[in-house]
């Protein structure tokens, strides 16, 4: 009877195991702001990002197709320091993803629950988690910044025209 109740109990773990592993997280869950829990480059040691090393980055995916990508560093004096990446859109769907009308790479995001999503890219295995309390106003900036990134043409010849001679 005592085996029969360890390998009973046994193929229930198995069974919710698998379960878990299984279950599907809808791609609408990635909409929203994420923020980089941890990096790490193949072969090297996983980078924890935040508080520990005053490094993290941004992405911000809109319901509407809209992302955002920076870099946010908090500098020696105590100041956050945002460095847009890149402003655009970005498609998710049955685990095929694409930012800037790249191709689309499946498995690119996995969203192992509704915080966490995690991803690899040029080697380097990145851990997210959403930012559910961070104020909308604080999100819309950083996104702003983002859009920023990109000068216009007029802008841009003026400072070729005149800083690069």
């Amino acid at each position: 009877m005592k085996k029969m109740m360890l390998m009973m109990t046994a193929l229930l773990m198995c069974a919710v195991s698998v379960n878990a592993q299984t279950t599907k997280v809808d791609d609408k869950e990635l909409v929203g702001a994420w923020i980089m829990e941890s990096m790490q480059w193949e072969g090297e040691k996983k980078t924890m990002c935040g508080k520990t090393n005053g490094y993290t980055q941004f992405k911000y995916y809109g319901a509407d197709g809209e992302y955002a990508c920076c870099q946010i560093v908090l500098s020696n004096t105590g100041e956050v320091v945002i460095m847009p990446h890149e402003y655009g859109t970005y498609t998710f769907h049955d685990r095929m993803y694409s930012e800037m009308g790249r191709p689309a790479i499946k498995d690119a995001i996995i969203l192992t629950d509704k915080n966490t999503c995690q991803g690899t890219w040029n080697n380097r295995h990145d851990i997210w988690k959403k930012q559910t309390a961070l104020p909308d106003r604080v999100v819309r900036y950083i996104v702003d910044c983002c859009k920023k990134k990109e000068t216009p043409a007029d802008i841009q010849q003026s400072i070729k025209q005149n800083m690069f001679k």
